[in-house]
């Protein structure tokens, strides 16, 4: 086939698919306990696994927390599928690509504050498993605590199909939308959403447009949950309804499909006689979600003063500590700024916990955009302790602004916040696309102590 004929049958699936993504159904709620059958009567009633499932099908569940877990953090779905998950044929180790997983430990922890612009244009015929590119992160994927940062990005559709058994995949795209084909149904995300896909599930990353790019937090850790919300009271940040959950939906699919398992910080891969995606339906906890970060609900102040960040948390994994997370996932969403006698700007900063922060689209409000500067699909890194803050040009202006009600709502940043350092894979450490001379957006900020006497 000549690369005209691969390109209009690529931009001819780009629109079934994305016809297929502005036709879904969802289902609204975070850790509820949804239900979802894409045949009538596939759902057995009245108990989980009956000798004989409904529709021919098989009872398997799959459970992402141990039995014993508190119910509150219990996490585990049914699914009743055309075939069980158990038949399968072997498993054999497959390249890794630009893919890493904890213990980072190939290059010492760095203190010095870094920033990367996006990553550079992949191939052509790279999908989203082969475009997945390792910053770095920390932990130790065998002991399920800590997280890695990953970028991703793709020029065509997978064919087939992923899942990861070391932790849950926070997916942030930055350039074009994604069609996500699931166990449980599908899942559309443009620039602006998230999607959370559960350890453990298998899914199909299909593009709908020419290319896309963005970023992961894969977290080895306690499940995402929502913050609790303590003196805001019930209401406010990420409300539960404006998560989506998808419908029931499968594909009885017969032929070779690979299908690639991430194991222990390594991917393998078999090749099944039939399609995976093959839950006719399902019930339970256990479930990947969609979430439009232009719905949160944003808290600040109405007095004085700057918040902390942490008032912008849309998911945190807890850890054993509590109040500690192992990764929160804050977002810096349109909002307004009305504090008095404030500088509005996040403050300048040192931090026990880690800072990886990336940019969806526009530019954030501490820092200038620009060629060399924080632009979107481009990161910086700030581990415990590194100071960091609003570059020159931002406190100059900031200091300066006559104050009154200000909009901010021309750009969308996101940040991955954790426990420990973010140690950096050695192609990150040498990458290309790293900024050289990142310290010098703090040049020139000048003295201006002045004693009274």
């Amino acid at each position: 086939m000549s690369d005209g004929a691969t390109a209009r049958g690529s931009a001819t699936e780009r629109e079934e698919a994305r016809k297929t993504a502005e036709g879904l159904e969802h289902l609204s709620g975070f850790g509820n306990e949804h239900s979802s059958e894409a045949v009538p009567g596939a759902l057995p009633v009245g108990r989980n696994s009956p000798q004989r499932a409904p529709l021919g099908l098989y009872a398997e569940q799959l459970s992402g927390s141990a039995f014993t877990e508190p119910r509150a953090e219990n996490r585990r779905s049914w699914l009743y599928r055309i075939r069980p998950s158990a038949a399968h044929p072997s498993f054999t180790r497959t390249g890794n690509g630009a893919l890493r997983s904890a213990p980072f430990t190939q290059t010492v922890p760095d203190p010095n504050r870094l920033r990367w612009n996006p990553l550079p244009d992949p191939d052509e015929g790279t999908d989203f498993l082969a475009g997945l590119w390792t910053l770095g992160g920390n932990g130790d994927v065998a002991q399920r605590s800590g997280m890695a940062v990953h970028l991703y990005h793709a020029t065509a559709s997978m064919r087939r199909v992923f899942s990861d058994a070391d932790g849950e995949l926070l997916i942030v795209p930055e350039r074009g939308g994604l069609l996500l084909r699931t166990e449980f149904g599908m899942l559309h995300v443009e620039p602006g959403h998230v999607a959370l896909i559960p350890r453990g599930v298998r899914f199909r990353v299909e593009l709908l447009d020419e290319t896309a790019r963005g970023y992961v937090c894969e977290n080895y850790g306690a499940a995402f949950r929502l913050p609790d919300l303590g003196p805001i009271g019930a209401n406010g940040l990420a409300n539960a309804r404006d998560f989506r959950a998808p419908v029931a939906a499968y594909e009885d699919v017969e032929g070779p499909v690979e299908v690639v398992n991430k194991f222990c910080g390594n991917l393998w891969a078999a090749t099944y006689d039939h399609s995976p995606l093959d839950v006719v339906a399902w019930h339970g906890n256990h479930v990947p979600y969609a979430y439009d970060l232009r719905r949160f609900n944003v808290m600040g102040t109405i007095s004085y003063d700057h918040p902390d960040p942490s008032i912008f948390t849309v998911l945190t994994s807890p850890s054993d500590t509590p109040g500690l997370a192992g990764v929160d996932f804050v977002v810096f969403a349109p909002r307004w700024l009305v504090g008095e006698d404030t500088f509005r700007p996040p403050y300048f900063h040192r931090n026990v916990m880690s800072e990886y922060m990336g940019l969806i689209e526009g530019a954030y409000d501490a820092k200038a955009a620009g060629k060399g500067g924080f632009v979107p699909g481009g990161g910086s890194l700030h581990n415990m302790m590194s100071a960091h803050g609003p570059d020159r040009e931002t406190f100059d202006r900031a200091s300066a602004a006559e104050l009154g009600p200000q909009k901010i709502d021309d750009g969308l940043a996101f940040m991955f916040e954790t426990r420990w350092p973010v140690s950096l894979t050695p192609q990150a450490a040498r990458a290309e696309h790293l900024q050289q001379g990142y310290d010098d957006v703090w040049r020139g900020l000048e003295r201006h102590f002045r004693p009274l006497h």
